[in-house]
């Protein structure tokens, strides 16, 4: 009998954004407070262009930040480079940095998929039991689950972002979402196999895709502000409002390109 050919290999880049913060000192709620986000999500970034030509074209990209006397002053980017060198990061980049890689993702052969859990009080008490590293394994199950009937070895590229990033986490995450697989289809049908593989945006450039569009994204829960979605929306393949129990009937809580999100789905009060 002749040996097993190895499962191909597809390569996923997944980062965060927002924050799992709850409760502060004495367990008080301190969702939305300064420092606090409305939401938490995880974006999954798709490439369909050989990844190294694309890692090239970012370090490149990097490369032409650092030697840029117009933006190489700026505070961030200065303690990057002291730090082993600039990486894209969308929430610290000046506007002149984060419209360089805007375009370039815009003019790349890429896609995200992303996740967006409301900071809902009751739901992580009842449902994560007060636990940051079950609300992100929850979410993430939400992006693993239609991903078993692929048949190759998906490689789920993770920024490190500490304990909720952790092995066992992740195995959680993987745990939950065959869990949900299997509630709706035959389990004999799981033909893939998940590895993690966590690392940083210093090692892996491609990780600043889903950062700067799980960003733009994050924006309009948080402030209501459209501008960096509408420009890159169609990179943006889908978001899932997963905890917009009040839009779940024919899944309203489905955004897509052509269902868009808009200021509308802020979370947060009303601008003064």
């Amino acid at each position: 009998m002749s040996a097993k050919l190895p499962q191909p290999a597809l390569h996923r880049f997944l980062d965060e954004s927002g924050d799992a913060v709850f409760f502060g000192k004495g367990g008080v709620d301190v969702i939305g407070n300064e420092g606090v986000s409305w939401c938490f999500g995880l974006t999954m970034a798709k490439f369909n262009t050989p990844l190294q030509e694309l890692r090239e074209q970012i370090l490149s990209l990097q490369a032409s930040v650092e030697s840029d006397g117009y933006v190489n002053g700026h505070p961030s980017i200065v303690k990057r480079i002291q730090k082993g060198g600039f990486y894209f990061h969308a929430k610290d980049d000046p506007p002149e940095v984060r419209e360089r890689m805007y375009k370039w993702i815009k003019g790349t052969d890429c896609s995200v998929e992303m996740v967006v859990g409301r900071k809902i009080p009751e739901i992580f008490v009842k449902k994560h039991n007060k636990n940051d590293s079950e609300f992100y394994a929850d979410l993430l199950s939400h992006l693993l689950k239609n991903k078993f009937q692929l048949g190759v070895r998906l490689v789920l590229n993770v920024a490190d972002r500490g304990a909720t990033t952790r092995n066992h986490v992740l195995q959680m995450a993987e745990s939950k979402a065959k869990e949900r697989f299997c509630k709706t289809k035959d389990p004999a049908l799981i033909a893939s196999k998940i590895a993690f593989n966590v690392t940083t945006p210093r090692r892996e450039p491609l990780l600043a895709v889903p950062d700067y569009l799980g960003w733009a994204v994050q924006r309009i829960f948080e402030r209501g502000d459209t501008r960096y979605y509408d420009y890159i929306r169609d990179r943006i393949s889908v978001v899932v409002d997963i905890y917009d129990h009040s839009k779940y009937h024919r899944n309203r809580h489905y955004y897509t390109p052509k269902n868009p999100l808009t200021a509308a789905n802020k979370i947060g009060p009303p601008s003064p």
